[in-house]
């Protein structure tokens, strides 16, 4: 079974492009903080994730550099030849759903605290309740 689950923060706004079909692509890498850090080694991986269609939308709407973001996807291999004549080989997660896991008031904070890691992906305000953007009606279908 092929199944990715990941929840990091934006290194960079998305890059999102769109093909001459209309279909939309979002590339983008997210901060993964490890859960078991070694004394000298890296504390955190930069997956590479790509999105498509209605989610690389959703993606390029309401996420930004340094916001967090839970995603469920697969692993993704290829490869292709560069303008130097060299194979380059190619691993990335293509998200397949992606959600929201903190509020509007922890996204302020977003570059200044530690809180990453999944012992604190409570998306619940004070009031128990997720904080959802005014206009993501426009993204249901149910309406």
């Amino acid at each position: 079974m092929n199944s990715v689950q990941l929840v990091g923060r934006f290194t960079k706004d998305p890059d999102v492009r769109y093909t001459d079909g209309g279909m939309t692509i979002a590339r983008f890498s997210l901060a993964v903080d490890r859960r078991f850090k070694s004394d000298n080694g890296p504390t955190a991986d930069f997956p590479n994730l790509v999105a498509f269609g209605k989610t690389a939308e959703f993606i390029e709407k309401y996420f930004r550099k340094g916001m967090r973001i839970g995603i469920q996807g697969r692993i993704q291999t290829g490869s292709y030849t560069n303008n130097d004549g060299n194979k380059v080989y190619t691993t990335d997660v293509v998200v397949e759903n992606c959600e929201f896991v903190e509020s509007k008031g922890s996204q302020n904070n977003a570059s200044g605290d530690d809180s990453g890691g999944f012992n604190n992906c409570d998306p619940a305000d004070n009031d128990g309740f997720m904080s959802i953007p005014d206009d993501i009606d426009e993204e249901l279908t149910f309406n």
